[in-house]
């Protein structure tokens, strides 16, 4: 019986090169025939532990120019849609409590997609409830549950155990992928080789002894 690869997608909602990834992700794990695990978590509390208090795109004005110039390549290439923020970066956490309450019910991944199309094409404030509010009814969600319950203790205190997860796990920047051997691959840059290295992983699992 063949096991079907898994493939764990980390991501923070106001990383710009996690957008890449998101758009396209489903699609090359599907032809991969990888099964994605998305896991929404916040890079703050990661670059506090590093001394900083925002990301370094804000902190090393050259590799933030680099990085928007490389965003608008990247989109380009990719057929995306781009649009700089003018607040950067946002506030994800709204966004994240959400997309971690929907990892058990199916809809994540569209919501993700949503939120980053949002930010990312259409210059919307992520952090805002109303723009949160907007993207779960236009995906058929009950909007004021939904945003209920992700604020609840019980999922308020789900995402703060996956972040000190990650920080145990090394991960310093997103997306990063982490295959089921614990292999981490960091960048939308490397997509395709954390995908390679499921596939080559679950075939070496199968092989007879």
């Amino acid at each position: 019986m063949h096991r079907q690869p898994v493939l764990e997608f980390w991501y923070e909602f106001a990383s710009t090169y996690s957008y890449l990834t998101a758009m396209r992700i489903e699609a090359a794990a599907e032809a991969a025939g990888v099964e994605l695990v998305w896991r929404p978590f916040l890079l703050g509390p990661i670059f506090k532990a590093q001394g900083w208090e925002t990301t370094p795109f804000s902190l090393y004005p050259a590799k933030g120019r680099y990085m928007w110039r490389d965003m608008e390549r990247e989109a380009a290439r990719l057929g995306l849609p781009f649009y700089r923020p003018e607040a950067f970066p946002q506030n994800g956490l709204i966004a994240a409590r959400v997309a971690l309450l929907g990892s058990d019910r199916g809809w994540t991944p569209a919501f993700t997609r949503a939120v980053y199309t949002a930010q990312f094409a259409q210059g919307r404030d992520i952090a805002s409830p109303q723009t949160v509010t907007d993207i779960l009814t236009a995906l058929g969600l009950d909007a004021e549950s939904v945003l209920t319950e992700a604020g609840a203790e019980t999922n308020k205190m789900r995402l703060r155990r996956m972040n000190e997860e990650v920080q145990s796990r090394g991960l310093f920047g997103a997306p990063t992928f982490f295959a089921e051997d614990g292999e981490m691959f960091w960048g939308n840059d490397r997509l395709e080789q954390a995908l390679d290295w499921a596939v080559a992983q679950a075939r070496r699992g199968q092989a007879p002894a």
